[in-house]
Parts: C-alpha cells; structure tokens; sequence
C-alpha cells in the first residue's frame, strides 16, 4: 500500500514558539485518521504542512508521492481536498451553493469568469446529494446555517476527486443535532471504498466517525501516540494528551470521555 502522507522528523517553529516537534507519521490510501489533542497542541499546524500550505523548518514531508520544498504546490493544492475555517471565510456570503461546490475545480473561492461544462455542474449536484445537501443548491451560502455550511465545503473538498481529503475540525462551532448530521455524513464517507485517505482533526472522540481505523494524539507539538483506533485510546494514552484523568467508553462504533470522577477513598490515577 502507496503512503499518501509521510512525515519524517518534522519540526515547525514561528520565532521562538516550536508548534511541532519530531513529528513522524505515515497514512496509508486506506486509512481514515483522526487527529487529537488539546488547544495548542499542533493539530492545524499539522494540517497546514500535510495540504502544502505551510513548510517545515525540519524535516521531509512526503505528500502524495512529491516531496514539500522540491514540488509545485500549485500543482500539488488541487489533488487535496481541504475544509477549513479560514477557507470557509474566504468563502463569498452571496454566493449559490452550487458555485461554492463547483468553483473548486478551477481552485478559486467565488465564481468571476471561468467555464464549467455540465460534467461538472453534475458532478457538484451528485456530491451535494451525497452530503445531504442537495436541497441547498440554490440558496445562498450566508443564508445557511453552520451545519449546511460544512457539509457544502466537504462537497466542495471532493469537486476534484482528490487523493487526499483533510478535514480541519468540522464540527466546532456546531450543536449536538448539526454534530451528529456531521458524525453521520462522515461515517458513509469513511465506509466507501472509494473515498480518498481521510485525516479528521478533532478537540473531541465524540466526533470521530464509525469506521475511522487510526489515531494521532498531540500534546505541545509532539506526538503521545499513533496507531489503530482501538489501540491507540486507551484511558491512560487519552489522560496523558489531555493531561488530566479520563474514563472512556466506545459503546456501537461511537466514542466518549469524561473526567474520571474520584470514587470515596481511591486516589485518582492518570
């Protein structure tokens, strides 16, 4: 199996501040990851080095078979599909759905005078169904609610059946019915053969869909653990990233964490 990411002792520094640290990590054409960790702890950057918006100080960053630093990343941007909340405010309030979705084949943000044959006002229509968001089309992007927002940019990330699809944390921002919509949308993408390799970013394990198969954890820029899902959230592995004692349960493919509460008597351990 061909590595679609493959980070090699990768390091990032802004000024004094190293925001990652000896990041090695590989993701399969397969596999479906999610990416956890506490506020700060490198997740977007993270994100940033893997969709060639940013290089690192150190380190050798393998992106769809190129190597960062020696490739185009113009040419390189359009084979990864990419939400983000700074992509989604770049995103023209006024402007129809269906050009939001359609308007990523050329790589641009807002219709202005490029050309879409049919084949791809279909192909914007079709992904629209497959989020759920079909009944969108028409209306305008500002009309939406946060919800219909990300599911329209995940439409928009697959316009150009990318190799790779990278998902910024799609549910901030969202309530329990908009989350689990979201939860729902990106478990029949996980389970398609036929998806490009995933990497989700997440503050929660509530958000992580049925069928993700891995998981990275990040504390202060450096990487607590990596490997198949269930083997990487343990209670101890989880407790160690958030840096306070957790229970975690997995109960019908979905996964939750609390504070481990202090039972009469019994010291809490990490």
């Amino acid at each position: 199996m061909d590595a679609v990411l493959e980070l090699a002792d990768v390091t990032v520094r802004r000024g004094q501040a190293t925001l990652l640290e000896g990041i090695d990590w590989r993701v399969e054409e397969d596999e479906r990851w999610v990416v956890l960790g506490p506020n700060g702890a490198g997740k977007t950057t993270l994100l940033q080095v893997c969709s060639a918006q940013i290089h690192p100080t150190d380190g050798v960053v393998g992106i769809l078979g190129e190597v960062l630093g020696t490739v185009d990343v113009f040419e390189l941007r359009p084979r990864i599909g990419l939400t983000s909340a700074a992509l989604a405010d770049r995103i023209p309030r006024h402007e129809l759905v269906r050009d939001v979705v359609v308007s990523a084949s050329y790589g641009v943000v807002g219709r202005w005078r490029e050309h879409y044959d049919e084949l791809d006002h279909e192909r914007a229509a079709d992904l629209l169904r497959e989020v759920g968001a079909a009944a969108l089309a028409d209306r305008t992007f500002g009309t939406l609610s946060e919800g219909e927002r990300k599911r329209v940019q995940i439409a928009r990330a697959l316009m150009t059946d990318p190799e790779l699809l990278l998902l910024d944390e799609p549910a901030a921002g969202l309530d329990l019915g908009g989350r689990e919509d979201l939860v729902s949308t990106l478990a029949v993408l996980a389970d398609d053969i036929d998806a490009p390799a995933t990497v989700l970013v997440s503050h929660h394990v509530e958000e992580i869909p049925p069928g993700f198969t891995h998981a990275l954890l990040l504390r202060r820029g450096r990487v607590v653990a990596a490997g198949p899902v269930e083997e990487t959230l343990t209670e101890a592995v989880l407790s160690e990233t958030f840096g306070m004692p957790l229970q975690v349960t997995h109960t019908d493919g979905r996964w939750a964490a609390r504070r481990r509460t202090r039972v009469a008597g019994t010291p809490i351990r990490g």
